[in-house]
């Protein structure tokens, strides 16, 4: 089988689809040494890039296709099609939800099958929380691709039940065809991983808790910037929790600004906690990991996920977590975090309270989160990956 993976969705900042299909192509490196793999790019450099992030370069059955279009230009649309046929790929996934339309045709197996990755259904499902993004500005246009995607792809790979159920009912997949879509978790990077506890610089002793060592404990939270993602619902959570803490608290925000969306910096400044919440922009992989191995307390209050890998990512690094109670997050965090209502301003403040003063608490949610964040793994995800490149081609 020749099995044609999308890698152009791979941008030069790592963003949670470019890991998905960083993470993915390392492990079926490993993984599977018999079919034939062709990763597509649009870039030397992040092809480099990725070659060296992988392995890709000595494995004998992975070759790299480096195309002269992006992945929303018309000339994508017109030619990718004539380009898998000559690279005679027998399986073609796309890790995100655009694909060649004129490559698969509707409702019926072609000559190449299709395995597309949709992550989440936001801007179908609800429309008011990316306001201002493409997607929104663009809506029939996305409605359209959406449901061409959804009766061209073979196969439909999402990373929870929350998100296939919202697939299966937007999309309207027919009952013959539900079983073509399918949930395949994400996986957590060994990257991640708890500070040592014998860290020199963080003067570590065995009744450490990481982030105290910097004078002001931390409370840590990673994404984008989108309405969505409820950072206005955590500005004001935290202004809260600053009044009733008798200690120095900062609020971390990891991710690149969004001049579409400037409520959140605009309401830390309107509560007067500007000074105490720290916008990092974007991060690489290691300071990724280094934030949340100093941070206390991690917490995503979102309004909806279609997974939420950083709940994992903090898990696995020892980090007590909050979360919200919607969309995919009850199913990635299981028992491990503690969950709230994303409009419930108090609960948020409390629970961030309750685990920032109560160490007992602390460190049950650490050793919950270390055993579920385990369940999780990117080896994992390729295997049940490829198992679905052979479904689509049955």
């Amino acid at each position: 089988m020749r099995i044609g993976i999308d890698a152009r969705w791979i941008f030069r900042e790592m963003t949670g689809i470019g890991t998905y299909t960083r993470e993915l192509i390392r492990n079926l490196v490993v993984l599977d040494k018999y079919n034939h793999y062709v990763i597509f790019f649009n870039d030397e450099k992040l092809k480099n890039r990725l070659i060296d992030d992988t392995g890709l370069g000595p494995a004998e059955n992975f070759s790299a296709c480096v195309v002269p279009f992006g992945l929303f230009s018309i000339t994508n649309q017109w030619y990718m099609p004539q380009i898998l046929a000559e690279q005679r790929i027998d399986v073609y996934h796309s890790p995100n939800y655009l694909i060649p339309l004129r490559a698969f045709p509707r409702n019926q197996p072609g000559q190449i099958r299709c395995v597309t990755s949709i992550h989440d259904l936001i801007p179908l499902v609800f429309p008011e929380y990316a306001p201002r993004s493409r997607k929104r500005r663009l809506s029939p246009l996305y409605h359209w691709i959406m449901h061409q995607v959804g009766t061209r792809s073979d196969i439909i790979l999402t990373g929870s039940q929350s998100a296939r159920d919202d697939i299966l009912l937007h999309l309207r997949i027919p009952p013959e065809r539900e079983q073509s879509v399918m949930s395949i978790p994400d996986g957590v990077s060994s990257r991640f991983k708890p500070l040592p506890q014998d860290t020199s610089s963080s003067g570590a002793g065995p009744d450490f808790i990481p982030g105290t060592h910097r004078g002001a404990r931390v409370i840590l939270w990673v994404g984008r910037p989108d309405p969505y993602k409820n950072l206005t619902g955590l500005i004001e959570a935290f202004a809260r929790l600053r009044e009733q803490c008798r200690f120095p608290v900062v609020l971390r925000l990891v991710g690149p600004k969004d001049p579409r969306y400037p409520e959140a910096a605009q309401l830390a400044a309107k509560l007067g906690v500007e000074r105490d919440v720290v916008w990092t922009g974007y991060v690489t992989d290691d300071q990724l990991v280094r934030e949340y191995q100093q941070a206390d307390v991690f917490i995503l209050p979102s309004r909806y996920e279609g997974f939420g890998l950083p709940v994992l990512e903090a898990m696995a690094c020892g980090i007590p977590v909050i979360c919200s109670n919607k969309g995919a997050l009850p199913e990635v965090a299981g028992d491990a975090a503690l969950k709230v209502q994303p409009q419930d301003i108090l609960g948020l403040s409390e629970a961030m309270k309750r685990i920032l003063t109560d160490h007992r608490l602390a460190e049950d949610m650490v050793a919950r989160g270390f055993q579920q964040a385990s369940k999780f793994t990117w080896t994992v995800t390729a295997q049940k990956t490829l198992d679905a490149y052979w479904k689509a081609l049955t």
